[in-house]
């Protein structure tokens, strides 16, 4: 029976990353405004850690991105003083965009349900 342990250690580090960037130093990064980590896929190994940032400001997500690189020796340091696991994952920092997927897809999904009120209301109901 497979444990969950890989994904509590996810939440984890999710929150404390969350945390940390909150008193991040750098103003590529605590600059920007709203900075988020939305998950964290760590391989089975405790090697390497993905973790997905999701910007307010598009147009500085890159700037927010290669703050993150250059910080992510001293976060990594950080997270394994509070985790305290045998390997400190390696961060591997990407842009999140299925906010803006999400919020596309809600569109696509308004626009097909006003066709329809708009067909229903074109055709008539028949009266016996």
């Amino acid at each position: 029976m497979p444990s969950n342990r890989i994904g509590r250690i996810n939440e984890e580090i999710q929150r404390e990353l969350s945390d940390q960037l909150r008193r991040l130093k750098d103003p590529r990064v605590s600059q920007v405004g709203m900075v988020s980590v939305t998950r964290v896929d760590t391989t089975g190994d405790l090697r390497y850690a993905r973790v997905y940032i999701s910007v307010l400001d598009k147009s500085q997500e890159k700037e927010v991105l290669k703050g993150l690189k250059s910080a992510a020796g001293f976060l990594r340091r950080e997270l394994g003083q509070t985790l305290q696991l045998r390997y400190t994952p390696e961060l591997q920092f990407i842009p999140d965009d299925s906010i803006l997927h999400g919020a596309h897809i809600l569109e696509v999904l308004r626009q097909v349900e006003q066709k329809e009120e708009s067909r229903q209301d074109g055709a008539s109901p028949k009266e016996d």
